[in-house]
């Protein structure tokens, strides 16, 4: 129940956690730093997981699948890759448990179990997929390779938050093998055009695309393209990479093909994902004090129809009339729950299904059915009104579209009203306290990035597509830029 969440405006960390529980979107499991991700959430995750499958093929990409371990030797075969991630890895040594023969009824490594290489748990694919593409790529004909897995990685967290940052977590991942630069740029591109596209119009997100600095590139990448998102706290958070990896996997694996021409050259790379962490920006864009505010076309429930009755017979006249309108609305692909169970008060239904983000709720009871009335509540705008029951099931269909946009729209300009220009450096002091997108001049140095991180903990979230080219100056060096950049407290 939502008795009790804490405020945003006062603690929205702690909202936020409270948040994911009470909703029975996710808990804490019994291993430290990894979360059990209960039905209602993972419903949510399937709709996701639906939804971009299908933008994937639409692109001509098709779905594998390869091992969880990588050894050790392939990992580090690509250093820059390997350097980046060594610290967050988990390395399995030995293949073998025993009986632990000082404390009866209890394991023990077997020493004799050891393995002759380490195997790494995938942090990311980029070695064992480059690994086995020099197996499948020998001509320009084997090009390009357009594929994608889903997968569970394990990135070993100290601080953990459900769905933001867990030591293991759920996401899809795509490695793509191309015969030249150009195509493997366009691939790039088009896949942040993807991940832009299905934020914005199912999770009802709007996102900043641009280029990330060489401090914040993916380890092996020439380029890191993103989307960014402003949380309603003022923090950003990365919501899709897409990497131009260059032939730096290639080299590293030593993957080639001959070109039409007769000539034999590195294949060129890209790799792209989105991972649980969304499921963290639909809940901190959207939702308010009292609980989840979900975008319809990812809400596992679209409707919920609450009867209000005395008995039997108030109930199965409410039945006659509603089951015509449940089977209307399902017909237009809207998932519907008549919850007539008697284990709970009508206000307790209610409560509940607004803290579960549910877009509409429907109540009727005898007196509404003798009136031909229903009440109809939002769950964006928590506004209700009495509408005719003749035709409901086409106004709920439009009702949801509106949601849809209106959820996006306050998105919307909550990000406008918390971004900024921003011109010097005690400005950029003062605003960076209250949160938001600060669109400053950067001279392009990483040490300059560094200290301006070091004295304020705020990144260059992204160097955007559509920034103007204009004449300014670094708000901390002073030094000239051509360009502004988004810098922003992140997740």
């Amino acid at each position: 129940m939502s008795k009790g969440l804490p405020k945003r405006s006062k603690n929205y960390s702690e909202w936020y956690n409270e948040l994911v529980k009470r909703a029975d979107l996710a808990e804490n499991s019994a291993v430290r730093g990894c979360m059990v991700i209960k039905p209602y959430g993972y419903s949510i995750w399937e709709k996701m997981q639906r939804a971009l499958d299908d933008m994937f093929k639409e692109t001509g990409h098709t779905n594998a699948y390869f091992p969880l371990f990588v050894p050790k030797s392939l990992f580090e075969a690509e250093e820059k890759n390997a350097e980046g991630f060594a610290k967050e890895c988990a390395v399995v040594t030995h293949y073998r448990l025993k009986s632990n023969p000082d404390k009866p009824g209890s394991l023990m490594v077997d020493p004799e179990a050891k393995l002759e290489e380490e195997l790494v748990v995938r942090p990311t694919s980029e070695a064992i997929i480059w690994s086995t593409y020099k197996n499948w790529i020998q001509s320009y004909r084997d090009l390009p390779i357009l594929i994608n897995q889903w997968a569970n990685v394990v990135r070993w967290e100290m601080r953990t938050r459900m769905f933001l940052r867990t030591a293991e977590f759920l996401w899809q991942e795509g490695h793509t093998a191309h015969a030249s630069s150009e195509e493997a740029l366009t691939e790039t591109k088009q896949m942040l055009d993807v991940y832009a596209t299905f934020a914005e119009e199912f999770m009802a997100v709007p996102v900043v695309k641009g280029f990330k600095s060489a401090n914040e590139r993916f380890a092996g990448a020439e380029e890191t393209m993103c989307i960014e998102a402003m949380m309603q706290d003022g923090k950003a958070l990365q919501a899709g990479t897409s990497h131009f990896l260059g032939q730096n996997f290639a080299k590293a694996f030593d993957v080639k093909f001959q070109s039409k021409e007769g000539k034999l050259e590195h294949v060129w790379g890209t790799s792209w994902g989105v991972s649980t962490r969304l499921m963290g920006a639909l809940i901190m864009a959207h939702s308010d004090d009292n609980g989840l505010v979900l975008p319809p076309k990812l809400a596992p429930i679209h409707v919920v129809i609450v009867p209000i009755y005395k008995g039997e017979e108030d109930l199965s006249a409410i039945k006659e009339t509603i089951q015509p309108i449940i089977k209307e609305l399902k017909s237009y692909g809207i998932s519907v729950k008549f919850d007539d169970s008697d284990a709970n008060r009508p206000g307790w239904k209610f409560a509940e299904y607004e803290l579960k983000g549910v877009p509409v709720r429907m109540a009727i009871g005898m007196r509404d059915l003798q009136n031909g009335v229903i009440e109809v509540a939002r769950r964006d705008t928590l506004s209700k009104e009495t509408r005719p029951i003749e035709g409901i099931a086409v106004y709920v269909k439009d009702l949801l579209n509106e949601i849809q946009e209106s959820i996006y729209q306050k998105a919307l300009n909550f990000r406008k009203e918390n971004s900024f220009e921003i011109n010097t450096w005690q400005e950029f002091e003062e605003q960076i306290e209250k949160g938001g997108f600060l669109h400053c001049h950067w001279d392009g140095t990483s040490e300059t990035e560094e200290k301006i991180k070091e004295l304020t903990k705020a990144t260059i979230r992204c160097i955007p597509l559509d920034t103007k080219e204009e004449e300014g100056k670094c708000i901390l060096t002073g030094k000239p830029s051509s360009k502004r950049v988004i810098f922003a407290r992140a997740y």
